[in-house]
């Protein structure tokens, strides 16, 4: 069977997206066992609480929920068992020094299929406050608002 190319989104972290600033993103692989990749493959897969750290070279995302397969037997492995991340050396020691600044965390963003691999767009975050996330939300409301008046002017000519 061949490999289908392209990208084939699997699941987005909506809410890292909402409680961060993202500063930089970079695409990784994922170790994943067998089971986990066709529960993954089905959408099973739950990023809201997770997050990366790079611990003795290596990088692992803790928290993200990959559902047993249903018709998995008993290779079916813990849902949240820590993922190790594929990334060259140099990316791991960039992504180290960044996150030893203050304030900023590795937070998964979104895992897609990309060319028959299952692949995590990890992101390098800053916290946003409630000031931020009010400014952000009334920005929003404001291109809302615009689309929907240029679209009631449009259909008047």
């Amino acid at each position: 069977m061949a490999k289908k190319k392209g990208v084939k989104p699997i699941a987005q972290n909506k809410k890292a997206r909402h409680d961060y600033f993202i500063e930089e993103s970079i695409e990784c692989g994922i170790e994943l066992k067998g089971t986990e990749v066709k529960s993954m493959r089905q959408g099973k897969v739950n990023l809201k609480e997770s997050f990366a750290m790079v611990k003795n070279g290596e990088v692992f995302v803790q928290g993200m929920h990959i559902s047993p397969y249903e018709q998995g037997n008993i290779f079916n492995t813990d849902p949240l068992r820590p993922k190790r991340l594929l990334l060259h050396k140099s990316e791991i020691r960039k992504l180290g020094a960044q996150v030893q600044r203050q304030g900023y965390a590795l937070v998964p963003l979104d895992v897609y299929l990309k060319d028959g691999r299952m692949k995590l767009n990890l992101g390098v975050c800053v916290g946003k406050h409630l000031h931020d996330k009010r400014a952000s939300t009334a920005e929003r409301d404001v291109k809302r608002d615009m689309a929907r008046m240029v679209r009631t002017n449009n259909r008047g000519e």
